[in-house]
């Protein structure tokens, strides 16, 4: 098992400060446990590079070692294996922050969630705050390869429409059908952050869009046949996060 650290429960549960940051309050390292023994083997620190180790997947085929870890708040892509009876850790991918205007620092991605394909050949990758969905080829999993890019929201002001209705906030949750063909997505990260980056979830609910997939040379287009909007539940606006197939999914193994 794998496992890694986001914080404390009431480092980031009001809010982002960037001095918890500074005091050390939020987690760098991965840890590799025995799981039948019950104890750690193996803890990496990634350093500031590495800041907030948070979704963790293995590919699904169960001969193999090779998986990764997205830092949310450095925004990259870390992959590991185990060659030699040890563990390996290395980044792989760094996605740059952005100067935007208002902002007091250079704006990172912020890479909130990952997963892979059932055939391990694709992994997909949501920014929070750019607004950017990402493909990468990783037939090779230690040097993935972008061929797919969609924008769905963000910061930086690229927010499409679909259905006469624009975006809002960013990319957040992905799930991807079994046959690797269509990436829904949701943009409610964490009420208390919604509130403060983007105030319009909280007041108009969120959103799962499609992406459609072309799994032959990669490539992500935004379904405009596909909108649920969460603004109008009872109960509501209310917000959306996780998803689930009945029959199984690309994270939840259940077809195993």
């Amino acid at each position: 098992m794998v496992s890694s650290e986001l914080a404390a429960p009431g480092t980031y549960a009001g809010g982002f400060q960037l001095e918890d940051v500074a005091a050390g309050l939020y987690g760098q390292r991965v840890t590799f446990w025995d799981w039948r023994e019950r104890k750690v083997t193996q803890t990496f620190d990634l350093g500031d590079e590495g800041l907030v180790p948070l979704e963790v997947r293995f590919l699904h085929d169960p001969d193999s070692t090779h998986g990764y870890v997205g830092a949310a708040l450095s925004s990259s892509l870390w992959h590991w294996h185990k060659p030699n009876g040890r563990w390996e850790v290395s980044k792989v991918v760094q996605m740059e922050p952005l100067g935007v205007e208002g902002w007091p620092f250079p704006v990172p991605p912020l890479t909130v969630d990952l997963l892979l394909s059932l055939d391990d050949r694709f992994l997909y990758l949501s920014n929070w705050l750019h607004g950017d969905v990402r493909q990468y080829d990783v037939t090779d999993p230690a040097s993935p390869r972008l061929v797919g890019r969609a924008w769905l929201g963000g910061v930086l002001g690229r927010s499409p429409e679909v259905r006469g209705t624009r975006l809002r906030g960013g990319p957040q949750m992905l799930q991807l059908s079994l046959d690797g063909k269509r990436l829904y997505v949701t943009n409610s990260l964490l009420s208390s952050w919604d509130d403060q980056f983007y105030p319009e979830i909280g007041r108009q609910g969120s959103h799962m869009v499609r992406l459609d997939v072309d799994t032959e040379v990669g490539g992500l287009t935004l379904a405009q046949d596909f909108f649920v909007d969460f603004g109008a539940e009872p109960g509501g606006p209310a917000r959306a996060h996780e998803m689930r197939y009945p029959g199984g999914d690309a994270t939840s193994d259940i077809w195993v």
